[in-house]
């Protein structure tokens, strides 16, 4: 049993993951074959990419608890533009179109790699919360060391709203977030013991608008950071949350998924 605090109660809602990625290849089916065992009852799996959008459709084929979302990651926004704004969007839209298709994302800046020119960046984030505009559904936001970009466009899209995925930045950012009608989703980072903003962060979030994710398979949460990180694993994340807001593991479990499933209209 992977996951310590599981007695039966409210599953929980992993908002964010990658099941799609190469590290699954080896034991993906035997994975996810057994993952509501584990006490995870619903999961959203990411498409940001070319490669990745069709096998996340395909995996919500086979499995009745996945979602998926459609977007192009900031790392792909040359890919997308390349192809022509055009054909790149209508394809986001013919997945949209799918009623187990819950979001656009995950979409956004990032500055850490700075693989794709940050114009071009801005470009494909304003896009595709245009696309928000247009159908309604809701975003899921990349923010790696792009804070202030993110925040400036974010102020111009006032009628877009979403998650902001594996949060990072500041209690004042999260606060200003919120107010404009965000929610804020945290990963496994939370347990880390050089996390010093996130708990913080927790604190002020209100209970109505805070989520949880794996991101995996990265940031799995401690004692398991460093292992590729699996929706069982989020119980780490949920506990420390639950700590951080007094509450118990089922509470936290059951707040977050009725968060998620608003979020994501699956209610």
């Amino acid at each position: 049993m992977k996951n310590p605090f599981f007695e039966g109660g409210y599953p929980l809602f992993d908002t964010h993951a990658h099941y799609d990625d190469a590290r699954f290849d080896a034991d993906r089916d035997e994975l996810l074959s057994s993952i509501e065992k584990e006490g995870v009852g619903f999961i959203v799996d990411v498409g940001c990419s070319f490669n990745s959008i069709p096998k996340a459709f395909e995996l919500t084929r086979k499995y009745g608890f996945m979602y998926f979302s459609v977007g192009f990651h900031p790392n792909d926004a040359a890919s997308a533009e390349d192809y022509g704004e055009k054909r790149s969007l209508d394809m986001l839209r013919s997945y949209l179109a799918d009623p187990k298709c819950v979001a656009i994302g995950e979409i956004g800046l990032d500055y850490h790699w700075d693989d794709v020119p940050r114009e071009i960046q801005k470009r494909w984030f304003e896009l595709q919360l245009q696309l928000s505009l247009e159908t309604g559904y809701p975003v899921i936001i990349h923010d790696r060391e792009a804070h202030g970009d993110v925040m400036d466009i974010l102020r111009r899209y006032k009628g877009v709203t979403g998650i902001l995925h594996s949060f990072s930045g500041s209690p004042e950012m999260a606060d200003e977030l919120i107010k404009m009608g965000w929610y804020i989703s945290f990963s496994g980072v939370l347990t880390f013991k050089n996390a010093a903003k996130l708990p913080e962060v927790a604190v002020r979030v209100p209970l109505d608008r805070m989520l949880i994710e794996t991101d995996c398979p990265y940031l799995a949460p401690h004692p398991k950071r460093g292992e590729r990180n699996d929706s069982s694993l989020m119980a780490y994340t949920a506990m420390r949350l639950a700590e951080i807001k007094g509450l118990s593991y089922d509470e936290v479990c059951r707040i977050t998924a009725e968060n998620a499933k608003r979020v994501y209209r699956l209610i």
